[in-house]
């Protein structure tokens, strides 16, 4: 927890300028601020304004060295206490079941709103479908899946090994066949 969390800092400006170096403004919040670490260095903290990170911190850190002007160390977002923490598990049946709630809202309140424009918007409709036809041909009619990918058929391969399956006795190498003919020739 930060030692001064008053509404001003001697470190504040320059604080702000080191992140504006490496951070849009307005993903830098308030001050919150400022912990001695010892030996002359300061972090001042802010709170984070970026969307995807609630909790997190803005943290510069400060050297103050005696006789001589505070200069920036570092700069970085760390994680506040708690925001790593994942949210409070809800259940499917309960998510699914919100989520249904809100698509019959959605259905209910866009059929009621403009039932002349629904008729147009049909027949566009029908010639985006036209258009994802064509694009099925690009692809072609083959199903591709993670093993068709690299080249090689996964489930023609299984096919294959099961046929070999039989042969593994029978000695396909010709560089040992000569070789067998000549063991069985007697001097």
């Amino acid at each position: 927890m930060p030692e001064s969390a008053s509404s001003t800092s001697r470190y504040e400006e320059l604080a702000r300028g080191a992140l504006r170096e490496i951070t849009p403004a307005d993903t830098v919040g308030a001050f919150f601020g400022e912990t001695d670490e010892g030996n002359g260095a300061v972090s001042v903290l802010f709170e984070s304004a970026q969307p995807g990170y609630p909790g997190w911190k803005w943290t510069v850190s400060i050297a103050d060295v005696d006789g001589q002007e505070p200069t920036v160390l570092e700069a970085e977002l760390m994680p506040g206490q708690g925001s790593l923490l994942a949210p409070d598990w809800v259940p499917w049946s309960d998510r699914l079941a919100d989520y249904k709630a809100a698509q019959e809202v959605a259905d209910g309140s866009s059929d009621s709103d403009d039932d002349d424009d629904d008729d147009d918007h049909d027949d566009d409709d029908d010639d985006h479908d036209d258009d994802d036809d064509d694009d099925d041909d690009l692809l072609g009619n083959d199903v591709l899946h993670g093993g068709d990918l690299d080249g090689v058929d996964i489930d023609e391969s299984g096919a294959d090994d099961d046929d070999n399956d039989d042969d593994d006795n029978v000695d396909d190498d010709d560089e040992f066949d000569d070789d067998d003919d000549e063991a069985e020739k007697t001097y």
